[in-house]
């Protein structure tokens, strides 16, 4: 990431910390951290949030740690931990070896515990899940006092310490903050800080037999890392006040403080790690890096680069407030990236054989192409023609309509980079009336550009040598749903799945260039959008490309800003 990245317009958070270093309140510091639970893989979402945390450090010449909030072992793993590194590292940031775990810090979290039931302040409770929210009262009435509020300190700390060595079973005690059962904010109603879990942890293993409740480590290990701006997103907001309850009674000198920002919500896009997690769990899609799934990881294989994400990161900005954004403004953002990066080559995704009749049997040219119309340092290629050549099928029409451009009766088309193609029939099968094959003639004096004598031809069409053609196996992947807001309705978001989100096309015909294309290499199919060699499935010899993104430009098209 490039310091020019790092330098957004201002926002509120931004506004806050200038404030803050102006007046000195950190000593001059600036400290952030993304703190990922890793029980998922990250997504759009984490990635808007990677991308603010890292981008204030690096504005600002301060630090952002790497956090894995691992405090419930349910659901946690390596693989996630590998995945979220491997993630961040990929966007662009480096933590420069602060990569830190919530478990790092167990026996000072279980200290800081210890420290609040000395002090009157925290209580081990007996009531049931189920008791402690009944309880607990309703936004509108207030809660009501456990019967084991007021145990003495003496016995809250030998339930605790016999918690810890695991002489009791899950759910049997947990330990709360004794705060206010009366406040209006319902989280602070004498919250749970700890639970029994006995499962083991993927990096503590059977060590600890309690663990401490997010709400709980989350501000602490902000305070043990010295972080001075805890930013996070808006359903935090109400917790706020028990993070800044935890820190008054624990911590002395510098004290963290949280800012929330509105999250990430994305068109035709969901962001719930739950409901993502079902997705893969139930086969929907292929794993958290299937191409329409938006992980990073996901996004990655469909052959995004970070500097798009980045981009879309920079312009959708920092608010206050919950708001939609376009998913045409993120496929917007990957266009105007590839655009610039991606080398040209042809490609033919639904076939149709053409025999060109005047041309020597036998005979193979070369021609010297451009990998880029407009930037002359991607070099050339060298692309051969031969006597069958294969176009697209959707580039033939024996009933032209109006305004139709490409090849039929009568027609003449000019073939990209190369002559100029006139149709003279078509063979059928004669049962079902498809077309099987053309038969063309080309006009050998037009090679690569217009005859001496002006004639012009108005349609240019894309083709592959067929002696020559890279078989291929194309995929096309579409939205993974067909309305705006696929949970708003109702919580059966699974109804508004795009059962045609992928279409898979074999054999597809590509160039002889494209044949040992490297796994994540992208390169725009002339004509037909931005592709990528899958990086899991696609080998030399034997190569498997997905879309990225189609060449028209929606977003820019809906908003006023015209077309590319």
């Amino acid at each position: 990431m490039t310091q020019t990245e790092a330098s957004s317009p201002s926002d509120f958070i931004r506004e806050i910390i200038e404030n803050d270093l102006k007046t000195n309140k950190h000593g001059g510091i600036t400290a952030t951290r993304f703190p990922p639970e890793p029980n998922g893989y990250l997504h759009i979402g984490h990635a808007k949030s990677v991308c603010l945390n890292f981008g204030i450090a690096m504005q600002y010449g301060g630090t952002c740690n790497l956090r894995l909030d691992d405090t419930d072992p349910s659901g946690e793993s390596l693989e996630y931990v590998d995945s979220i590194i491997n993630d961040v590292h990929w966007l662009g940031f480096d933590w420069g070896g602060r990569l830190f775990y919530a478990s790092d810090y167990f026996e000072k979290l279980y200290q800081f515990a210890v420290e609040l039931i000395t002090a009157g302040k925290a209580y081990v409770c007996s009531l049931s899940a189920d008791e402690i929210r009944e309880y607990r009262g309703s936004f509108t009435e207030p809660g009501k006092e456990s019967p084991y509020r007021n145990r003495s300190v003496d016995e809250n700390l030998d339930l605790f310490q016999r918690m810890r060595a695991g002489e009791f079973e899950d759910g049997a005690h947990v330990l709360r903050a004794k705060i206010d059962m009366a406040s209006s904010n319902v989280v602070m109603r004498d919250p749970i800080l700890y639970r029994i879990k006995k499962e083991p942890h993927y990096r503590t293993g059977t060590d600890w037999l309690i663990y401490p409740m997010y709400d709980f480590a989350h501000c602490l290990s902000d305070a043990i890392e010295g972080i001075t701006h805890s930013i996070c997103t808006l359903e935090f907001d109400n917790n706020r006040a028990l993070y800044d309850w935890i820190i008054e009674q624990l911590i002395t000198g510098r004290r963290p403080r949280q800012i929330e920002f509105a999250r990430l919500n994305v068109s035709y896009t969901l962001l719930s790690k739950r409901k993502l997690i079902e997705l893969v769990d139930k086969g929907y899609v292929a794993g958290w890096d299937d191409p329409r799934m938006p992980t990073v990881a996901g996004m990655r294989r469909r052959g995004y680069r970070p500097e798009a994400i980045r981009k879309f990161c920079s312009i959708i900005g920092v608010a206050k407030n919950e708001n939609l954004v376009d998913i045409s403004l993120l496929e917007h953002c990957v266009r105007e990236d590839l655009n610039e990066v991606a080398p040209r080559a042809m490609a033919v995704l639904r076939p149709l054989r053409v025999v060109i009749d005047n041309y020597p049997e036998g005979q193979t040219e070369e021609f010297e192409v451009p990998n880029h119309p407009q930037n002359q340092a991607m070099g050339t290629r060298k692309v051969p023609f031969s006597r069958v050549i294969y176009i697209e099928r959707d580039d033939f029409h024996e009933n032209p309509p109006k305004k139709y451009r490409r090849l039929g009766p009568g027609r003449e088309v000019r073939l990209r980079n190369s002559y100029v193609l006139k149709y003279e029939r078509a063979v059928k099968n004669e049962h079902t009336g498809e077309v099987l094959e053309l038969h063309c003639t080309y006009d050998k004096d037009t090679r690569q550009g217009p005859p001496p004598d002006g004639r012009k031809v108005e349609g240019v069409i894309h083709w592959v040598s067929a002696e020559h053609a890279v078989p291929a196996e194309i995929r096309l992947y579409d939205r993974l749903f067909n309305v705006p807001e696929p949970a708003a309705e109702s919580d059966d978001f699974l109804k508004n799945l795009n059962n045609g989100s992928l279409e898979i096309l074999t054999p597809c015909y590509l160039e002889p260039s494209l044949k040992n294309a490297a796994p994540g290499s992208a390169c725009q199919f002339e004509r037909l959008g931005y592709f990528c060699a899958d990086n899991k499935d696609s080998r030399p010899g034997k190569p498997v490309f997905n879309r990225v993104v189609t060449l028209r430009d929606s977003w820019q098209k809906i908003s006023g800003q015209g077309t590319i």
